[in-house]
């Protein structure tokens, strides 16, 4: 990959939908999915295989998945699914995914909240089922919850974070993203960080996954550039919002992301008239997608 290719990881289908009012159907979540596609997104977080009881917005999701693959899009996309355990692993197996997300935590408190275990318990877990893909052929993402800053426990010491990568980065996953689940961090922290494990495991297996609950996002992101990464989490129309993290606002938007790679002369592959009509569906589907903060901007420029 050119130090200049950037890959934008759309997580709006799932990270944006979870904690939406609005439940939409298989149906409509399809449509999402393939307005990002048309506009360039090669990968695409599609879904979760979690219990419907917990995440409503997340039921039939092996619906979703065999209608994706019944009518794949010209050009290979890469649809990830976000797997909580062991169950989740094997929903996501037998329904055919090819690459799983799954999460472990920077912070005791954030870890029994969300899947009421300790960090290390989530850690053991997450490493079995490693194992179970590497035999299976599929591909493992590692998100690292809470790496900068816990909504109960404060702010949180980077050796955790470095202890985490040491382990998981060295497990062969395909990519370990850092979140800053509640968009608490700032670029100079978010720069140290990064820059720190780019120097230890190299830029290429890291990646990182910003809210812009604090205004920051996009400068978080441009920090995390000049540490080298090029794997970015963002979310269509700004959609999500972590539902078991309190004070999670939206993720950044994807076309705000877009827009400031495009300017600064980084390749996305991204079509800025087709991502225009994805954020516009975001907010038609869901009534609540705010749209990045540079949609209004985009619209008078497609439209000229």
């Amino acid at each position: 990959m050119s130090d200049d290719r950037v890959t934008i990881n759309e997580v709006g289908p799932r990270d944006g939908l979870q904690s939406q009012s609005r439940i939409l159907p298989v149906s409509g979540r399809l449509r999402l999915v393939r307005a990002l596609e048309a506009a360039g997104l090669s990968r695409i977080e599609a879904g979760s295989f979690v219990s419907p009881k917990a995440v409503p917005a997340m039921a039939e999701t092996d619906v979703l998945l065999q209608s994706l693959k019944q009518s794949e899009p010209n050009g290979r996309v890469n649809y990830s699914f976000l797997i909580p355990n062991t169950k989740g692993y094997g929903l996501a197996r037998e329904a055919g995914a090819e690459s799983v997300a799954m999460v472990v935590y920077a912070s005791e408190t954030m870890a029994r909240r969300n899947v009421r275990m300790g960090m290390m318990d989530a850690e053991l877990a997450a490493r079995k089922i490693i194992d179970l893909a590497r035999g299976d052929g599929i591909e493992v993402i590692v998100i690292v919850a809470v790496s900068f800053r816990c909504p109960f426990e404060g702010a949180v010491d980077p050796a955790i974070v470095h202890r985490i990568a040491d382990r998981f980065v060295d497990a062969g996953i395909h990519r370990l993203v850092l979140a800053d689940t509640i968009g608490a961090a700032d670029p100079a922290q978010v720069g140290t960080l990064l820059g720190a494990l780019a120097g230890e495991h190299g830029p290429g297996a890291l990646g990182c996954h910003f809210h812009d609950t604090r205004a920051m996002a996009l400068a978080n992101v441009y920090a995390a550039l000049e540490a080298g990464v090029r794997w970015f989490d963002s979310s269509i129309g700004g959609l999500g919002g972590c539902p078991f993290a309190p004070g999670a606002s939206g993720n950044v938007a994807t076309e705000d992301v877009a827009v400031m790679l495009r300017q600064m002369g980084m390749e996305t592959g991204i079509d800025a008239a087709r991502l225009l009509e994805a954020s516009d569906l975001a907010t038609e589907l869901t009534g609540t997608a705010p749209g990045g903060r540079v949609r209004e901007w985009l619209r008078g420029q497609v439209g000229s």
